[in-house]
């Protein structure tokens, strides 16, 4: 058995693998990225800018006005019909949205996310986002169990590191930061990875690798990549060992927190003492009658793993990555600093006898420009810079083009960020005033355009948090702290499912006095 698999990886080399190298390193010599090859299509252009993969993206959708065929191999099942043209995705999103579901190849390429709500369609999806838009907006003890996490956070892990380093990957810091916040929202346990020590954690580990990896399914044709899972050999082996130990993980949280509620702890689950999975299994609510309903097990191990999952994902990586991308680009523009530090101090600078000033959610309302900010660096840099559907039945787009049935239709989120015909000939400044009206008030651009959080049903139930908590959380560390980006060091946005930088982002620390 072993032998027949070796045989056929090498078989499968000769024959795919290495002319695919070759015509890659003959497409970087002659630059023709937008040339389809005969037999396999645009795949060597892609092989050859893959570790520039969004940038790849934009400069083929700048040159064809927003929206290109891209041509996989023969056979393979990869044709994509890419666009950054607000048309097509509001259309797609909004207007048309039954005639395109994620379908069964987004569902394949994310197995890891098993039935959770990402991963989801038609009537699974509705039922998990009637249950999630009633926990997350109508919920108060989960608003005041978010201040106070977070708070907490701040105080006795994010500042402590910030006190004690000169120099951090501040990128490393967030993850840590925000990968703890949300394990003790979402499953009551902090694992207390961001420490003094910046200790390994094979689970947290395991979590990145997971994103990582699943990135290479969109670069390979399936027969591949689930052949290497058969063989389990390269990124495929990787990937399974990941998920396995970050499922032991979530299965002991599930585990330790049903012996919790068995032994009562309803009167534990105000404040600092709610988490998500505690509300799931304690509360007599709706999700019974939705459940009975459905056929959706809602106190389930299988519906409480898929949602802790589902949920890490939403509330680490939409924070974390948009705070890596506003550090770097508040510290490489002071000028767009020093206004934060100023509207801060004009509207929360009361002095305090505390060490650290720490802002809280509601005080983060107040901060206009501050918003303005965070919503420039998530057209620029969006946690998500991609995602795909497919078409159930034929039809065009308002762009012209015409979309056979069952054709994979690829948003790239990070170009429509750096489309003149959006944003004007100014579409690559760092300019926070565009999100501000006349009147001193967030303008309103459609979601259509600025797509940071998806448009149409499946908008982000939690935007609303994410900005809060962004605010409350830059707001506190730019009036305690200076963050100086590290003289040369490489900024680039990694190949990954999340937009995080490739070799993180070194940062020199210094007090900073405020008045």
């Amino acid at each position: 058995m072993f032998r027949s698999a070796v045989i056929i990886e090498a078989f499968l080399s000769i024959v795919f693998i290495l002319p695919l190298l070759w015509l890659s390193w003959w497409n970087r010599r002659s630059s023709h990225i937008l040339l389809n090859w005969p037999v396999f299509g645009r795949i060597p252009a892609l092989l050859c800018s893959f570790s520039n993969f969004h940038d790849f993206a934009t400069i083929v959708l700048q040159k064809r006005e927003g929206t290109s065929l891209f041509k996989g191999p023969w056979f393979s099942g990869m044709d994509f019909l890419v666009t950054s043209d607000p048309r097509n995705v509001h259309y797609v999103l909004s207007k048309n949205f039954l005639n395109y579901p994620k379908g069964p190849e987004f569902k394949e390429n994310f197995e890891p996310l098993g039935d959770g709500i990402f991963n989801s369609d038609s009537d699974s999806w509705s039922i998990q986002r009637r249950i999630f838009h009633s926990l997350l907006i109508k919920n108060k003890r989960f608003d005041l169990a978010v201040e106070i996490t977070l708070k907490q956070k701040i105080l006795n892990d994010l500042f402590p590191i910030l006190e004690n380093f000169s120099q951090v990957d501040i990128q490393e810091v967030f993850q840590r930061f925000t990968f703890d916040n949300i394990c003790e929202l979402n499953l009551g346990f902090d694992p207390n990875s961001l420490s003094i020590e910046f200790a390994q954690i094979a689970y947290q580990k395991a979590f990145d690798d997971i994103e990582e990896v699943i990135i290479y399914r969109h670069a390979l044709p399936g027969s591949i990549w689930k052949l290497q899972r058969w063989l389990q050999n390269g990124k495929e082996k990787r990937l399974k060992k990941a998920w396995k130990i970050f499922d032991d993980f979530l299965e002991q949280c599930i585990t330790r927190k049903r012996e919790q509620v068995g032994q009562s702890c309803r009167d534990q689950m105000e404040g600092e003492g709610f988490d998500l999975l505690t509300y799931f299994l304690a509360e007599d609510n709706d999700f019974a009658e939705v459940s009975a309903e459905s056929g959706i097990l809602t106190k389930s191990n299988k519906f409480l793993r898929d949602m802790a999952f589902n949920l890490l994902v939403a509330g680490r990586d939409t924070i974390g990555a948009g705070l890596v991308w506003l550090f770097w680009l508040a510290g490489t523009h002071p000028f767009e600093e020093q206004k934060i530090l100023d509207e801060i101090k004009a509207n929360l600078g009361a002095k305090t006898s505390e060490k650290w000033r720490v802002f809280s959610i509601e005080e983060g309302r107040k901060l206009v420009y501050l918003h303005a900010v965070i919503c420039e660096v998530l057209r620029l840099y969006p946690p998500v810079p991609f995602e795909h559907k497919v078409a159930i039945e034929e039809d065009t787009f308002p762009s012209g083009h015409n979309v056979p049935r069952n054709m994979r239709i690829l948003f790239s989120f990070y170009a429509m960020g750096r489309m003149e015909e959006i944003w004007g000939k100014d579409f690559l400044e760092f300019k926070p005033e565009r999100w501000i009206s006349e009147g001193g008030r967030i303008k309103h651009v459609p979601s259509y355009k600025f797509v940071a959080f998806n448009e149409g049903p499946k908008s982000c139930i939690g935007k609303e948090s994410a900005f809060l908590q962004m605010k409350a959380i830059v707001a506190s560390v730019i009036w305690n702290y200076s963050l100086q980006v590290v003289e040369n060091h490489p900024v680039s946005p990694n190949v990954s499912i999340l937009l995080y930088m490739k070799r993180g982002l070194k940062v020199r620390v210094f007090k900073r006095f405020a008045p």
